[in-house]
């Protein structure tokens, strides 16, 4: 049996972080992302179960689930030096937020899908520079917190 699967587009794949300041609920783009990685392996805590009873063979319990998403990304701005809004979101005004506050949400899919996965995530700022014939990099790592949800693309997507 033949199978009609295909293999997707890594540039398909959209990310986009709420901006929890603004009157109404408006999610920030994350722009001219050049490569992600999701990890959902990262922060996994295992506890070893085994026993006498399993007879020589290993046994262990999840204990605790995690995810990570890395960004990479070319530091994005206008002519007149205005940064892209979900980069300058992340920048400016996750990055800087501690404790309880240090909390935001992201969503992320790729652009076939009609479903995106929500988080309630924390963000580090990543590195940024370059050489002398090259852009500025960009990047964050945006880390899961709690178990993930899923909701609708509303309004067409893409």
């Amino acid at each position: 049996m033949a199978t009609t699967a295909r293999p997707i587009d890594a540039r398909g794949w959209i990310f986009e972080a709420q901006d929890i300041t603004a009157a109404t609920e408006t999610w920030l783009r994350i722009g001219m992302l050049t490569s992600f990685t999701h990890n959902p392996g990262e922060n996994e805590e295992t506890e070893e179960t085994t026993s006498f009873d399993d007879e020589g063979y290993y046994n262990q319990d999840v204990m605790q689930r995690g995810a990570t998403i890395e960004l990479e990304s070319r530091y994005a701005a206008d002519k007149t030096g205005v940064q892209d809004p979900g980069q300058h979101y992340i920048d400016a005004v996750w990055a800087n937020r501690l404790g309880v506050d240090s909390h935001n949400p992201v969503r992320w899919r790729h652009r076939t899908q009609t479903t995106w996965v929500v988080w309630d995530a924390t963000v580090t700022p990543g590195e940024q520079g370059g050489g002398v014939n090259e852009k500025t990099s960009w990047s964050a790592t945006i880390t899961r917190c709690g178990k993930p949800t899923t909701a609708a693309v509303s309004g067409g997507g893409s």
